[in-house]
């Protein structure tokens, strides 16, 4: 279970990092053609949202590596599995049925790190 966990939760971080990166560093026309929905979001949401995954990638994997409060690492991939249930709540209000499987693996990623981080402490 201990090296499913670090596969999982490495994969989630690196996506996480990234995405959240890009909503905290580029300009909303930058973030369109990827992203949509942040016409109908205000860009300081879409900031937070950024914020909140780069910090939930660092707390799929920190907390662990450290042995510092390991538990966060349950509590970051429980924020992620919110996350990836608001953006399929906001594509599915969009009408933008096609675009929720990502999300969806996403959150079943998380889901399965909650359950593998829980097993592992």
């Amino acid at each position: 279970m201990h090296v499913a966990y670090w596969i999982v939760a490495g994969l989630l971080a690196l996506f996480y990092a990234y995405a959240g990166g890009k909503k905290l560093l580029q300009t909303r026309e930058r973030l369109r053609p990827m992203m949509g929905w942040v016409d109908r979001v205000p860009m300081p949401l879409v900031r937070v949202i950024g914020g909140l995954e780069v910090l939930g990638a660092l707390g799929l994997v920190l907390p662990p590596l450290t042995g510092v409060a390991p538990g966060l690492a349950i509590a970051a991939a429980v924020g992620l599995v919110l996350i990836q249930i608001g953006g399929t709540v906001l594509h599915l209000s969009r009408g933008e049925v096609r675009v929720i499987g990502l999300n969806i693996v996403l959150l079943l990623a998380a889901a399965a790190a909650v359950w593998l981080g829980a097993v592992r402490l």
